[in-house]
C-alpha cells in the first residue's frame, strides 16, 4: 500500500511540473495575455522587420498599447507591412508618430515601439505611419565593422 501512495504522489508532481512547464511557455510566447480587446488597426512599412513576430508587443513609453497582427511582403515596394492592434484606449496619437523596431530581454524579443509627434491630428483606424526604423540585424552591423576594419588596414 505504501508503494501505492508513492507512485500516485509522483504522478501527481509529474502533472504539476507539466502544468508549470505549460504556464511558462505560455507566458513567454505572449499567449497569456492574448486576448481579443477592442481595438484599431495601423499598419507601418519597414525594409526589415528582423525577428518580429505576430504578437510581438506594441508599445509607447514602456507600456503595452497592442499587438502585431500580421506581417506582410509588398514585391512592388520591396518592404515589409507591419499590421498592428492598438487598444481602443490609446487613440490620441498624432499623425507624425514614429515606430521602431527595437529588441528587449536578453533573448532578443523584438517589439514595436511608437515615439508620439507633435501633430494636432491623430492615428484612426486604417492609418499608416510613415516614420519608421527597421530592425537593427546584428549581422549588418559586424559585417560593416568588419569591412570598415579591412579598409583601414
Amino acid at each position: 500500500m505504501t508503494s501505492r501512495k508513492v507512485e500516485i504522489l509522483v504522478g501527481l508532481f509529474v502533472a504539476a511540473a507539466i502544468a508549470a512547464f505549460f504556464m511558462l511557455a505560455m507566458s513567454v510566447s505572449n499567449m497569456g495575455s492574448y486576448a481579443n480587446k477592442e481595438s484599431y488597426l495601423l499598419s507601418a512599412h519597414f525594409d526589415n522587420v528582423g525577428g518580429l513576430k505576430v504578437r510581438s508587443a506594441v508599445s509607447a513609453g514602456g507600456v503595452g498599447i497592442g499587438r502585431v497582427t500580421d506581417i506582410q511582403y509588398n514585391s512592388e515596394t520591396y518592404e515589409a507591412i507591419v499590421i498592428m492592434a492598438i487598444d481602443k484606449k490609446y487613440d490620441r496619437f498624432p499623425m507624425d508618430t514614429a515606430a521602431s523596431i527595437l529588441t528587449s530581454g536578453l533573448l532578443g524579443e523584438q517589439y514595436v515601439s511608437f515615439e508620439p509627434g507633435a501633430e494636432e491630428d491623430y492615428l484612426k483606424n486604417g492609418d499608416s505611419i510613415d516614420l519608421t526604423q527597421s530592425a537593427l540585424v546584428l549581422e549588418q552591423v559586424i559585417g560593416q565593422f568588419l569591412f570598415s576594419q579591412a579598409d583601414d588596414n
